[in-house]
């Protein structure tokens, strides 16, 4: 899927279910980000290598135990979160959101966007590859980085800066 159809089709929606103060430009490069990040927008089920599906969902990647119970249990998120599913006609548990991400873009990329409100930090400048890179280290905690060798995490570092360029020119920013 092209950045601008994700834009259209997952994020936009999302970001409209959601308080207001969430639809920045700030939000908008780091959510689409780390979508192409995680899944290139190819897959809605984490690929293993040997085949079959992992545990993560959605286009973000977000993993059961991992970014949706932190996204359900958190006294930020939890609220909107629970708006989200209403509007989404999903019903407010961990398992079945996880498994809608699957096939609900505008679900995944509302909790994903969630995922980054848990952050206490201020989300980074729009032209801030590196503090969105760090931002992205804390909160989705992406274990091939994590166990990666020093040539893999330079080699996710890189495809990191190429997604945040790729994001900032289809809406419109340096």
């Amino acid at each position: 899927m092209q950045l601008a159809d994700v834009i259209k089709t997952a994020i936009n929606p999302a970001f409209a279910i959601l308080p207001g103060g969430m639809d920045t430009p700030k939000s908008r490069v780091i959510v689409l980000t780390t979508g192409a990040h995680e899944s290139k927008y190819k897959d809605r089920a984490q690929v293993l290598n040997g085949g079959g599906k992992g545990p993560a969902r959605g286009f973000w990647q977000c993993e059961r135990n991992g970014g949706v119970k932190g996204v359900y249990t958190h006294p930020a998120s939890t609220g909107h979160l629970h708006n989200l599913c209403q509007a989404r006609n999903v019903a407010f548990d961990i398992p079945t959101i996880w498994a809608t991400l699957e096939t609900d873009d505008v679900l995944a990329a509302g909790v994903a966007r969630l995922l980054y409100y848990t952050d206490p930090a201020a989300l980074p400048a729009t032209d801030d590859t590196e503090g969105a890179w760090k931002l992205y280290l804390r909160t989705w905690r992406p274990g091939a980085y994590d166990r990666g060798t020093p040539a893999k995490r330079a080699q996710l570092r890189a495809e990191w800066e190429n997604h945040h360029r790729a994001a900032r020119v289809v809406l419109g920013l340096k």
